[in-house]
């Protein structure tokens, strides 16, 4: 097909979904070596009207072989549009170095961001042919710059080029006493990739004696380098690594699986559970992970989140005698060496996440399995350390951010000309190529049902499962029903408590949104707790029921319209409180912030609303089961009993918090599609509804409270409630999960010891500056 074609067929095409899919077939329709096609291109990256195909052009250019292309891809790169400097950046990892483009992808990295990030990324990959030259382009650049944050950009990327100049120049840096901390971190850490330069391991082992942060970067670069010249020997419990290196389950006594999330804060009593990124999934790996453990055939489970270095030291087993404990679900930190960053804007932190990945993996494994879930750095970073180390990869393929963007693109909200604006922030066109990498690396590939499970990954990814069926399982998420449960056996028994509770006579008639967090709480009784906070209400809210929503504070979760939803109906204000458990309220991110924007301006426009609205802030696991009990049952005084749950995510894969609200026997709203279709019985056990709108939201909550109260003989009422609960006992318990997935781990593994695969990550010999930065696969293009 000519490019002309194949340009009216791009243009043409209705969904921006598709026009993603269709942008590789519009880069081989150009004329590898045809100057036409550079004029044809670049008047495409010059239409302002459509971002779409202007990115698309860009991803094209970078297959045309010719002189001229490579002059606007550089020029690109200075382009006064952002979208358009990060494409180039990312589209110039596959050209021969061009000398003229280095001091730009340098300026890329000193402005940080996913430009950044990606510039830094072609850095990387052009360092294994002139490594000389993008080091001086780095030493001339850390001259000029006198900004911390830059030059730690600079010092980390220095730690991906080979050779000497750059050692000598992170071994200066990193020694440095007048340089600022945040650049000799990067540095020092640099430098435990650096195992046959003398000067690096002098370096690290004088630092590695002192206090403090940079002396725990020190203490874990010196760890690098001591495992990297000396592989572990002993596994723990014992046998040599390097004969153990293909055990099974029946030479072990079980496999040893890994998992990540590096957005969270993962401790075993999921605290920060609902603040920033600290969503479901922390709290399933959790739970998750001490069910894999039990499993048989399950010998450890490693679950791997962000940590400072200090925390990551802790957990290291000795290199040459190798660890004791007994500890069968491991928590492993992996030190980011930055301030939390949001999944959507942690790109930047790819490096330093590689290296402490890589870390985790040889110094707790062998790792027979790890399995990855969404499309982000943590997974991004994970598989080419799995690539390299030759660890099979399992991965939970979900159409996210497909669904997202399909939604966006229904509602109008997301379009040819805005999607430029919209990708630097959220990065769709990355991640969706992400997606499809990981799926291409995967062993096995896990699914989360769906009621078009089929149709959907066709429409949304372009997959077509029935043509390798036996690449893909079907697994549900679960929940621990028995925490549930025991909130349920606590409001009850609560009921028949009626002294005065804590807060209940600070009530006011004076209008009052509260934003309460933990720290300004009770912190001992999770029914106190919320008894406070209704409790501040004014007195004429008392005794109201309450919908209660769970989640994070951002957009895709739809916390902000759930609020407009609520507050804008005069009936549903008078006949409820609402309640939002999730967010930092005390340090918001920036996705965080947009949200309670949000908020605030729906309740400037409804301010009667503002009486009834409570913002809790995050809260642990524990917690909010007791208060989805409380819901249920109510408080004496404060909550009107049979209140409900509303979920208001634009798109929601399965559905964590949702399935915990039907065990607690509430009334749910919930997204009609996804997971959730799978298991709400619309009009029955919940309502499923358009959440891409105030509109869907508010008649699901309209809906469920009739449902909740219409039930008034206690028989009907209990058959709902025992048909959600038995659902979830059978089929969506983590016990349920865990089992499920050891069958696909076993059946990995199985499959690699036979073919040969597993060995590497067992024995992997010396590194070099030149072996590490030849670790980076290109994941996206």
């Amino acid at each position: 097909m000519s490019i002309h074609s194949s340009l009216l067929q791009l243009r043409q095409t209705p969904f921006i979904l598709d026009a993603l899919r269709s942008a590789d077939d519009f880069a081989d329709s150009v004329d590898r070596f045809g100057h036409e096609s550079v004029s044809v291109l670049t008047e495409l990256i010059n239409d302002e009207s459509d971002a779409l195909t202007a990115i698309t052009a860009v991803h094209a250019l970078a297959r045309v072989y010719d002189d001229e292309a490579e002059r606007v891809l550089s020029d690109l790169l200075s382009s006064d549009r952002a979208f358009l400097r990060e494409h180039a950046a990312w589209a110039f990892w596959t050209r021969l170095p061009r000398l003229d483009a280095v001091s730009r992808l340098v300026a890329g990295v000193i402005s940080g961001g996913f430009t950044g990030a990606l510039a830094q990324r072609t850095l990387q990959q052009w360092a294994q042919s002139t490594p000389d030259h993008v080091a001086l382009a780095l030493e001339g650049a850390l001259m000029g710059q006198s900004i911390p944050a830059a030059r730690a950009r600079l010092a980390e990327t220095l730690g991906l080029i080979p050779g000497r100049v750059a050692g000598r120049a992170l071994c200066f840096i990193a020694t440095d006493d007048a340089e600022a901390l945040p650049v000799r971190i990067a540095a020092m850490a640099a430098l435990g990739d650096r195992n046959i330069d003398n000067e690096a391991l002098h370096v690290v082992e004088r630092f590695a004696e002192l206090p403090g942060e940079l002396g725990d970067v020190a203490r874990l670069a010196a760890y690098d380098i001591e495992v990297s010249l000396n592989p572990p020997v002993r596994l723990p419990g014992g046998p040599d690594a390097r004969e153990g290196a293909a055990r099974s389950a029946d030479a072990s006594g079980g496999l040893t699986v890994a998992q990540l999330f590096l957005h969270a804060d993962i401790d075993r009593g999921l605290t920060r559970a609902g603040a920033g990124d600290n969503g479901g999934i922390a709290t399933l790996l959790v739970r998750l992970g001490d069910a894999l453990a039990a499993e048989p055939g399950i010998s450890r489970v490693i679950t791997m989140s962000r940590g400072s270095a200090a925390a990551a030291l802790a957990v290291l087993p000795d290199p040459d005698y190798g660890s004791n404990t007994t500890e069968r679900h491991i928590l492993a930190p992996i030190p980011l060496l930055s301030d939390p960053w949001s999944t959507a804007s942690a790109w930047p932190t790819r490096v330093a996440a590689e290296r402490g990945i890589r870390r985790a993996l040889l110094a707790l494994g062998p790792v027979d399995v790890l399995h990855l879930r969404m499309a982000e750095v943590g997974s991004m970073a994970a598989a080419a350390v799995a690539e390299r180390l030759d660890i099979p990869v399992v991965f939970t393929l979900a159409p996210d951010p497909h669904a997202v963007i399909h939604a966006l693109d229904m509602s109008g909200a997301l379009t040819r000309r805005s999607f430029g604006e919209v990708d630097e922030h959220e990065h769709y066109w990355f991640r969706t190529r992400l997606v499809q990498r990981l799926a291409r690396q995967a062993a096995h590939t896990v699914l989360f049902p769906r009621p078009d499970l089929s149709g959907d990954l066709s429409e949304l990814l372009g997959i077509d499962i029935g043509a390798e069926p036996e690449q893909y399982t079907v697994v549900p998420e679960g929940i621990d029903v028995s925490v549930i449960e025991a909130g349920l056996r606590e409001a009850r028994a609560a009921l028949h408590v009626r002294s005065a509770p804590h807060g209940a006579d600070t009530g006011s008639d004076s209008a009052t949104a509260v934003a309460s967090t933990p720290q300004q709480l009770p912190t001992g009784n999770a029914f106190a707790q919320l008894d406070a906070l209704v409790g501040a209400l004014p007195k004429h809210r008392h005794g109201l029921p309450v919908a209660l929503s769970v989640g994070r504070l951002h957009h895709v979760k739809g916390m902000a319209t759930i609020v407009e939803a609520w507050a804008a109906d005069p009936i549903l204000v008078k006949r409820s409180n609402l309640v939002l458990v999730g967010g930092d309220l005390d340090d918001p991110s920036a996705d965080e912030q947009g949200q309670l924007d949000r908020i605030e301006a729906t309740l400037a426009a409804h301010p009667e609303a503002r009486d009834g609205l409570i913002l809790a802030g995050h809260r642990p696991n524990d917690v909010v089961s007791r208060w989805l009990a409380a819901v249920r049952f109510g408080r004496p005084g404060l909550i009107g009993e049979r209140g409900v749950y509303v979920c208001g995510s634009l798109k929601e894969e399965f559905g964590i918090a949702l399935l915990e609200a039907l065990a607690a026997g509430l009334v749910v709203v919930a997204p009609d599609g996804g997971g959730p279709a799978t298991y709400v019985k619309n009009r029955i056990t919940g309502f499923l509804v358009d959440t891409r709108s105030p509109l869907g939201i508010r008649q699901g909550l309209r809906d469920a409270l009739a449902l909740a109260h219409i039930n008034t003989a206690l028989e009907n009422d209990d058959a709902r409630v025992d048909r959600a609960q038995s659902l979830i006992r059978e089929h969506f318990t983590i016990g349920a999960m865990a089992h499920a997935l050891t069958g696909v781990y076993l059946g990995v593994a199985e499959r690699a010891n036979r073919t040969g695969r597993v060995g590497r990550a067992r024995s992997t010999g010396g590194r070099t500056g030149r072996d590490a930065a030849s670790d980076h696969s290109e994941f996206a293009q």
